[in-house]
C-alpha cells in the first residue's frame, strides 16, 4: 500500500530542499510494489513511447513514458505529491521574483497544461543494465513547467545493482557548480529540483540552474519511476 505523503515530515523536506536542492523522503512503496511497477516495462500497450538514450546522445539506457490513462499507483502518487510540493514551488517563486502559475489542484495544472498544447503524460518508467548511464539534462517538454519532480527507486542497491547513483549538480551564482550524489533506496522517493532554484546571493535571491543524471551502472539492472508534474508538447 502506498505510503501516506502528507503524513511526511514535510517541514524537514522542504529545509532539506531549500538548502540541497533534493530531499530524500522516507518510503512509498512496498518491496512487492516495487517489483510490480518494475514488470510494467514489459507490457508495452501502457506506454505512448520508448526512447533510446544512446540514440539521441542522452547516454546509455531506455525509458518509456507512460500513456494516459497511468497505474493507479503512479496516478496516485503524482496526485499526493503535487499539494505537497506547491507551497515551496510557490515560495520559491516569490524569491525570486518570478509567476507562480501553478493552481491548488493537479488536474486544475494539467487542464492549464493540456490547453496550452502540453497534452502527453510525462510519468515515466526507465531501465539501466551494466554500462548504462543518464546524462545530465532537465525534463521541461514545454512553456510550462513544475519546478520540482520525484524520481523513486524500485530496485534494491547493492543487491540488485550496483553504481546507477542520482546526480544533481547545481550552477552557484558567480561560484564553481556543486554536485550532490544520492542512492536511492528501494521503495523511497527523490524530490529535487526540476530546472532552477533560488539560492542567497550578495543581491538577495538568485536562480541556480540545476541539471541531474545518473552515474554508470556497474552490473545488475536498475529500474526508477519518475514523477514529472507538467506534461508535454
Amino acid at each position: 500500500m502506498i505510503s501516506d505523503v502528507a503524513g511526511f515530515d514535510w517541514p524537514a523536506l522542504t529545509a532539506e530542499l531549500d538548502d540541497s536542492g533534493c530531499a530524500l523522503t522516507p518510503p512509498l512503496l512496498s518491496a512487492a510494489e516495487c517489483r510490480e511497477l518494475s514488470a510494467l516495462y514489459d507490457d508495452v500497450g501502457r506506454f505512448r513511447s520508448t526512447i533510446d538514450m544512446a540514440r539521441f546522445r542522452f547516454g546509455s539506457g531506455q525509458y518509456r513514458y507512460f500513456d494516459y490513462p497511468l497505474p493507479d499507483p503512479v496516478a496516485q502518487l503524482r496526485a499526493a505529491f503535487y499539494p505537497r510540493l506547491l507551497p515551496i514551488a510557490r515560495d520559491w517563486a516569490a524569491k525570486l521574483g518570478w509567476d507562480a502559475p501553478w493552481p491548488d489542484d493537479l488536474d486544475s495544472w494539467l487542464d492549464r497544461c493540456h490547453r496550452a498544447g502540453q497534452r502527453r503524460p510525462t510519468p515515466i518508467l526507465l531501465r539501466y543494465r551494466a554500462g548504462d548511464w543518464n546524462a545530465l539534462h532537465r525534463d521541461l517538454y514545454g512553456d510550462l513547467v513544475f519546478p520540482l519532480q520525484v524520481v523513486i527507486g524500485l530496485d534494491k542497491p547493492g543487491t540488485d545493482h550496483t553504481g546507477g547513483e542520482f546526480l544533481l549538480v547545481e550552477q552557484r551564482p558567480r561560484a564553481q557548480s556543486r554536485g550532490t550524489v544520492t542512492v536511492l533506496p528501494q521503495g523511497h522517493g527523490l524530490i529535487f529540483t526540476t530546472r532552477d532554484r533560488p539560492v542567497r546571493s550578495t543581491r538577495g535571491w538568485s536562480a541556480a540552474p540545476v541539471r541531474h543524471g545518473v552515474s554508470t551502472l556497474r552490473t545488475g539492472i536498475r529500474h526508477t519511476l519518475g514523477l514529472v508534474f507538467h506534461d508535454a508538447t
